[in-house]
């Protein structure tokens, strides 16, 4: 099977022959995608030969998502299985490990076992405890280790183990102008849609501090708008519970293709030094429904007792949010840059905390300041949530 290939793609085939082969860089640049013809080739070259074959990826479903069915369309279901329940699939003629790298007791199976070949998607997402099992079990002369990801913060420990380790790494950084293929017109909205630190990492391809505003393109100008009336076709409610911390509800509705944040309910037990029981914040969640149909209430999954009495209630429909921080900011951000969302002028307290909303210099690791984050946590939960960064504003598509 033949494919034509971009010059980046041309290079890491001809040169990635060392022990580590890493590429990292911009979303949609043809690093995965050149992947799925370099593992065989890789697997070929050691086929027969004592050691293990291990896939890891973020997760085990974004292995199966991102890597295994991808190579199904290239290569058929017959040479590329899927992941089997004990973790395993058969992959060319071998039984492969698949294994998710987010919780190092997912491969604790594997201590004590040698690697002749490690292929690692989303490398930065991984817990570094599995990073360095990783790197113990290529324990062969002939081990190699193909992986990929998108940079992070130039603290992250997967830049210091390619700047400063000393290990035989062949390192290679795209940037989604290296893709010969992508169409100009899909480029130029996925520009539109990545802001700031998102834009120099997804787009530019560049390990960068996370700093500064985490919204820098929110603009009241074109975001806040009056409280008027609206046809809206559907609404719901997003909430981040706390006891003493303040409680934050939004009612959201959509207008055409737009979400519209219409009003707020916001309470802090400590700045009142009035704490509310779960029912009275239950009795507040019904007054902000009002008479309209709620399709879902989306809720901060670890805020148990308002979970509890909502179901026992019987009214609405609870989801939990997915509440992972950076990927859900990331999907605000495009929701903003693209006006897929604005806020009612009266709903002060998330006008006010998305204008401040910044990043924390201080933390290890990506994070934004935990003060004056609550409509800003219920922002993020129903727009990561229920995948409204994916839909496409009229403004732009057509």
């Amino acid at each position: 099977m033949t494919a034509v290939w971009t010059r980046k793609q041309r290079e890491y085939l001809d040169k990635a022959t060392h022990r580590w082969n890493i590429k990292c860089g911009a979303t949609r640049s043809g690093k995965t995608y050149l992947d799925y013809y370099a593992i065989p080739r890789r697997m070929r070259r050691v086929a027969g030969l004592d050691g293990l074959t291990i896939f890891l990826g973020n997760t085990k479903g974004t292995l199966q998502r991102n890597v295994i069915e991808p190579m199904q369309k290239i290569w058929g279901a017959e040479l590329v299985g899927d992941i089997r329940s004990d973790n395993t699939a058969n992959i060319f003629g071998e039984r492969v490990h698949c294994l998710g790298a987010d919780n190092k007791k997912h491969v604790d199976r594997l201590r004590g076992a040698g690697a002749k070949y490690i292929y690692g998607d989303e490398i930065v997402s991984w817990e570094k405890e599995v990073f360095e099992m990783a790197k113990s079990r290529l324990d062969k002369p002939y081990s190699k280790f193909d992986g990929t990801c998108n940079p992070g913060a130039p603290t992250h420990w997967l830049k210091t183990f390619i700047d400063e380790s000393g290990a035989d790494i062949y390192y290679q950084q795209y940037r989604i102008y290296d893709n010969d293929f992508l169409d100009p017109e899909i480029m130029t909205k996925m520009e539109r849609e990545h802001a700031g630190v998102f834009h120099t990492r997804y787009i530019l391809g560049e390990w960068c501090l996370a700093e500064g505003l985490v919204y820098p393109m929110f603009d009241a100008a074109i975001h806040v708008v009056p409280p008027e009336a609206r046809a809206y076709e559907k609404y719901w409610i997003s909430v981040d519970y706390g006891h003493r911390n303040a409680t934050a509800m939004l009612l959201w509705g959509l207008c055409g293709d737009v979400y519209h944040c219409v009003t707020e309910y916001y309470h802090s037990g400590r700045d009142s030094n009035q704490q509310k029981t779960v029912s009275q914040y239950y009795a507040e969640l019904e007054k902000l429904a009002g008479d309209r149909k709620i399709e879902s209430v989306v809720i901060d999954p670890s805020a148990s007792p308002l979970i509890d009495e909502i179901r026992a209630r019987g009214r609405f429909i609870v989801r939990k949010a997915k509440n992972d921080v950076v990927p859900g900011i990331s999907d605000c951000c495009t929701a903003l840059s693209n006006s897929l969302v604005k806020f009612s002028s009266t709903c002060k307290n998330a006008v006010r905390e998305i204008g401040l909303y910044s990043w924390d210099d201080k933390a290890a690791d990506d994070a934004p300041i935990k003060e004056d984050d609550h409509c800003m946590d219920a922002f993020r939960y129903i727009t990561h949530t229920l995948g409204w960064a994916s839909a496409k504003p009229k403004s732009l598509y057509t």
